[in-house]
């Protein structure tokens, strides 16, 4: 019995050992970076239609205060957070005055929970729907800095200050390049509400969602700001060019810019001998916009010559048109660094031949996120084969040989055990 339990034990051991061996992260690889501090402002509808008792049984008003209260109490420590309200002040029937009520209820920074719970309290439903003045103050609010920063706006109805459309402000908004996402939620909206809130979401790149319950409120409201301070990865702002002589230059790294309909722009990147230049593009339709269209991504030289390309089309309803490329340059034995004479400038052309209604606005363009990835090459034939997996397949390999070690061990076991148990 005690050898049984000997041998078990180091088996155990053993496969502990090679399982910690083979793990490709450290453990500091998810430690947060606490540089910057992830901005966000919860911007609450306090207009009139907030009275309506439909929701579990109380006001909306009532249950956005409890879920603002139990949000607060979650925030993570290095979130700085702002409340704004839009409809909170101005009960009276002047649209000029009711389109101007929004205001900054708590400022954003570091957060005292005490005094932001206060501050809600003392709200009431009074006004009307500026949604689009609201967002443009909460831009103001969030302005300055690189950290993720985040617009949640809560509301039940839809903008009552046309003509300024909230929407094109959004759009606006995710023109300026500032990385500013605005997620929308809809207390038990109709089909017009929806509609303007999916649209604002859209075009910043945020989600919307239809709430029905106090607690759906929470969950989802406190999900958002969490997201906020984790973050995946930030875009860099860029502005292509009309030619690839003017055209910015870019790295490794993930890049957002605006491209009106049918429109070329260019980017320059320099890839080494023995690297693999990686591109892929996607362009959001945040509009209305025509049946039959596409995306283009072309790699050429600086004199014009194609290299490769990638393309994509439909024809129909659309949210994201995609492509991407690829381009290995063969190595070469005097590239040593990026400024050596062997590194290649590579023109990359982004295009679309995107069209919309005369009805809709083309102003700002369409929002375009670009990904650039410079890898090493494959060396030889057996790397190309294994392409797929990169050097990933040693590890596969080894799982595999960790698997069939385990298996032959615990089966020598449950044999041995089988014949002790005989012999007993």
């Amino acid at each position: 019995m005690i050898i049984r339990k000997r041998l078990a034990a180091g088996v155990c051991g053993l496969l502990a050992a090679m399982a910690v061996g083979l793990s490709p992260l450290s453990a500091t690889a998810d430690e947060p970076d606490t540089d910057t501090s992830p901005k966000v402002e919860l911007t609450l509808d306090v207009s009139g239609s907030m009275r309506a008792r439909d929701i579990d049984g109380q006001s909306r008003m009532a249950a956005a205060k409890r879920a603002f209260n139990e949000v607060l109490d979650a925030v993570p420590e290095d979130v700085r957070l702002g409340i704004r309200t839009l409809g909170a002040n101005y009960p009276g029937e002047d649209r000029k005055t009711g389109c101007k009520d929004t205001r900054q209820l708590y400022p954003v920074g570091p957060l005292d929970r005490t005094e932001a719970k206060a501050a809600v309290a003392t709200l009431a439903p009074t006004g009307w729907t500026p949604i689009g003045p609201a967002l443009q103050g909460a831009a103001r609010d969030l302005q300055g800095g690189d950290a993720t920063r985040r617009i949640v706006l809560i509301t039940d109805g839809e903008d009552t200050c046309a003509p300024l459309d909230p929407c094109q402000v959004a759009r606006d908004i995710a023109a300026q390049g500032i990385h500013l996402t605005v997620d929308t939620l809809g207390l038990l909206p109709n089909a017009k509400t929806r509609n303007q809130l999916s649209c604002i979401a859209e075009a910043t790149g945020g989600t919307y969602t239809s709430v029905q319950h106090t607690d759906e409120l929470r969950d989802r409201v406190h999900q958002l700001v969490d997201r906020a301070a984790r973050p995946v990865v930030t875009p860099v702002a860029t502005k292509g060019a009309a030619q690839c002589l003017d055209a910015p230059k870019l790295k490794a790294g993930l890049y957002t810019d605006r491209e009106t309909f049918a429109e070329h722009r260019w980017y320059r990147v320099d890839v080494r001998p023995g690297q693999e230049l990686r591109a892929s593009v996607s362009i959001g339709a945040d509009r209305a916009v025509n049946d039959d269209y596409g995306v283009l991504l072309r790699a050429s030289t600086v004199h014009g010559r194609e290299i490769v390309r990638g393309s994509e089309a439909g024809d129909g309803r659309t949210d994201v048109v995609s492509s991407g490329l690829r381009y290995p340059k063969a190595p070469l034995a005097s590239a040593d660094d990026e400024d050596t004479p062997g590194a290649e400038t590579v023109c990359l052309q982004v295009s679309n031949s995107f069209s919309a209604p005369a009805s809709v606005k083309t102003d700002p363009g369409l929002p375009v996120e670009l990904t650039v990835d410079l890898v090493d090459g494959p060396d030889d034939a057996s790397d190309a084969a294994s392409f797929g997996l990169g050097r990933g397949w040693w590890l596969l390999g080894a799982l595999a040989l960790t698997g069939l070690l385990a298996g032959l061990v615990w089966g020598w076991i449950s044999r041995w055990r089988v014949a002790v148990w005989r012999t007993n």
